[in-house]
């Protein structure tokens, strides 16, 4: 499902939706149909590509979070959980393998360096696996680990996690991990658009988590920004969507717990 919604907003979605629209006026020339459906195709795409729709939306499902601070954590042993957002993996003649973190996951792994340095004696555990059809990618919990030791974290604090393929995955296996360590407190990073599913899927797996919400990768700090179609605003909305999806389908699956 996931792949479907986030075909939908890209520009291959728009340009296939297009060409399967002009078939339908080729089959039926006289017909309003094919018509309605460009002109459904253009006001979707237009829409969903404006950065102000996907973040008023994200208003809404990030209420109630806000910065992390130290004082957000009691005493006790305490691990950061750093979710992976993907990236693209880069291969050369020698058969090297380079993994770059995108925006989602580069914005979440500065913010965990940030939890990082208020919290020294935490573990971190960067998390993130492939899907099955995606082997020959380095894995975002990999991509996150070293960027986080280019950021200073020292790479004895971090342990990987690289089996997960969505976010229930990584609440199961890393709720297994934390109990045999005696964690007694997490902290959670992530994008404030997937905060609320990320917390009830540990709820669910019994870990009441603290959020930290990573700043807006997408973020645009101009209103011709905000307001004119562009890249940046598609793929904001594919990530909200897919929360929207999301959340209910977890529900559903009995994935998600509410906080």
């Amino acid at each position: 499902m996931s792949r479907v919604v986030s075909f939908l907003f890209t520009i291959n979605g728009c340009l296939t939706a297009m060409l399967v629209v002009a078939v339908l006026g080729l089959i039926r020339p006289r017909s309003l149909w094919p018509r309605r459906c460009l002109l459904a195709v253009v006001i979707w795409f237009g829409v969903a590509s404006v950065y102000a729709v996907p973040a008023g939306v994200t208003r809404v499902l990030a209420a109630g979070y806000h910065e992390f601070t130290k004082a957000d954590v009691p005493a006790g042993r305490t691990a950061i959980v750093l979710l992976g957002g993907g990236g693209i993996t880069v291969s050369g003649f020698e058969h090297q393998r380079l993994g770059v973190s995108n925006e989602s996951s580069a914005a979440r792994t500065l913010e965990a360096a940030r939890v990082a340095r208020l919290l020294p004696d935490a573990v971190i555990v960067s998390s993130g696996g492939n899907l099955p059809t995606e082997r020959a990618k380095v894995p975002s919990g990999t991509m996150m680990r070293d960027l986080l030791v280019g950021l200073g974290v020292s790479p004895s604090r971090i342990l990987v996690e690289n089996d997960s393929r969505d976010t229930h995955d990584e609440a199961v296996i890393i709720a297994e991990m934390l109990r045999e360590r005696g964690i007694e407190h997490v902290v959670l990073v992530t994008s404030d658009v997937h905060m609320r599913r990320s917390l009830g899927v540990f709820h669910a797996q019994g870990i009441k988590a603290i959020p930290a919400i990573a700043p807006n990768a997408y973020f645009q700090d101009s209103w011709a920004d905000w307001l004119e179609p562009s890249r940046a605003g598609l793929e904001f909305s594919n990530g909200v969507v897919h929360e929207l999806i999301g959340i209910p389908y977890y529900w559903w699956r009995g994935w998600y717990r509410s906080e």
